[in-house]
């Protein structure tokens, strides 16, 4: 099980962070022990004085694919769900100064938070059409809908499986709206799909 993820798919983070915009899709990934355990709170990593939180809009890979043209790639998913991507942002920006890669900031264990997975048909959204929010100690900081995407869901499958073979049960992490920021020690994070909470957890 892979895990792939967007970075910059949302022209105002992308701006909050000062990055360019992309001209396609942006993509790193995380190995599955970055997954955090159903139940277990997030540790803030000891080489990191600054994670911050990222909430995503998660799809799941339901069959093996390649070469996938975009017409066909909303045959590749029927589920998505909330997720975070935690960046050790210091740890980031010293990467990026010397040209290296993310994965010390991006790819830590516990980095990869996700809720349960939703069907669309259950939904009753469209991929293009999905509102999602996160709370931090119940003040919202987070707010993000699809349509606002640079690349759609679509899209980013196809160029990832350019690259990729994907397979089932592989998550793609679809990139956060603007608004990121710092976790604390004893925060209490709630994602919200669609104004229905779906995952909680705290921060140690």
């Amino acid at each position: 099980m892979k895990i792939i993820c967007i970075g910059r798919n949302y022209a105002k983070h992308a701006e909050e962070l000062n990055n360019p915009i992309p001209e396609e899709p942006v993509v790193f990934l995380k190995p599955d022990t970055a997954l955090l355990l159903k139940k277990h709170p997030f540790f803030i990593p000891e080489h990191s004085n600054d994670v911050h939180h990222e909430i995503e809009v998660v799809v799941k890979i339901n069959r093996l694919g390649k070469h996938i043209e975009p017409r066909f790639a909303h045959k590749y998913y029927n589920e998505i769900g909330l997720g975070i991507d935690f960046t050790a942002r210091d740890v980031q920006a010293k990467c990026k100064e010397k040209g290296l890669p993310w994965e010390k900031a991006k790819a830590f264990d516990g980095s990869a938070a996700v809720s349960r997975f939703f069907s669309l048909d259950t939904l009753e959204k469209e991929i293009n059409d999905v509102n999602f929010h996160l709370d931090i100690n119940g003040k919202t900081v987070q707010t993000g809908h699809t349509a606002n995407m640079l690349f759609s869901v679509d899209e980013i499958i196809s160029h990832v499986s350019k690259y990729f073979t994907l397979k089932t049960g592989d998550l793609i992490f679809t990139g956060t709206p603007a608004g990121v920021g710092r976790v604390e020690r004893e925060d209490l994070l709630e994602l919200f799909l669609e104004n229905e909470r779906v995952f909680y957890f705290n921060v140690k």
